[in-house]
């Protein structure tokens, strides 16, 4: 049974689907008619969801924040436009990854991945990065952080979104063979090539978007310690949940 471990901070999705026909008399808003709801694991939880829909053999450890993070969506159902986000929990910068113990360091050592999904709320420094690459070989970081060497250098791979690419300009080009960089519907870039999406679909909701391609990569990578398998695979992944509303699995 493979083994990963996933550290980064778990938050609750809410999607709120409704209706808009009118303006509102007071002010020049839309008067929104909720008529349904779904609830979901967001952050590092919906990188747990998409590694468990993925496989059947597989044991998932999560370590995450004590405080509760909510994010609240209005989106019209008809044209699924987003109308408002409502993001709770965010206040303040949540307590941080602190303490290691033998349980831990044991967990850490019986993986066969480590994916830190860090959404840079706090909980994850980058000294925790570096000791956990420290004790591991195998870890993909997907992160939102302006990143330094020292930071990645024991990181096997880093999963950057084209704006974090560009505030990671100059280690990337001076580290290619580390950076993957997704490109939405064009599919990704690794050391300097582009891997377009096998199956480019119509992109409804880029929500979750990225959880998918990371999970996705790792999985098979694992299985086939081929790079460009795994590209494709998870650029094909990704295409799947671009396609559906909300936060969504592949298989779901």
């Amino acid at each position: 049974m493979t083994k990963i471990l996933v550290i980064g901070e778990l938050a609750e999705d809410i999607f709120v689907y409704g209706n808009v026909t009118r303006i509102c008399p007071e002010a020049p808003v839309p008067v929104f008619n909720p008529t349904h709801q779904t609830t979901n694991l967001g952050m590092g939880g919906n990188v747990v969801e998409n590694l468990k829909s993925l496989s059947n053999d597989l044991d998932v450890v999560h370590w995450y924040q004590e405080q509760k993070i909510t994010k609240t969506r209005f989106v019209e159902s008809k044209s699924n436009q987003m109308l408002l986000r409502i993001d709770d929990g965010e206040n303040t910068e949540v307590q941080p990854f602190l303490f290691f113990s033998p349980k831990k360091n044991k967990t850490i050592q019986e993986s066969d991945a480590i994916i830190v999904s860090d959404y840079d709320k706090g909980f994850i420094k980058k000294e925790l990065i570096q000791r956990i690459s420290e004790l591991h070989p195998m870890v993909i970081l997907d992160t939102k952080k302006k990143l330094d060497y020292e930071t990645i250098k024991n990181v096997k791979f880093v999963k950057l979104n084209e704006t974090e690419f560009l505030n990671n300009l100059k280690l990337v080009h001076e580290n290619p063979e580390k950076f993957i960089i997704t490109l939405g519907s064009k599919g990704c870039r690794y050391n300097n090539v582009e891997y377009p999406s096998p199956k480019p679909k119509e992109t409804i909701d880029v929500s979750g978007a990225g959880d998918t391609f990371i999970s996705s990569f790792t999985l098979k990578y694992l299985e086939t310690k081929n790079i460009e398998k795994s590209l494709q695979f998870a650029n094909e992944m990704a295409s799947i949940v671009v396609s559906q509303r909300g936060v969504t699995t592949p298989k779901k």
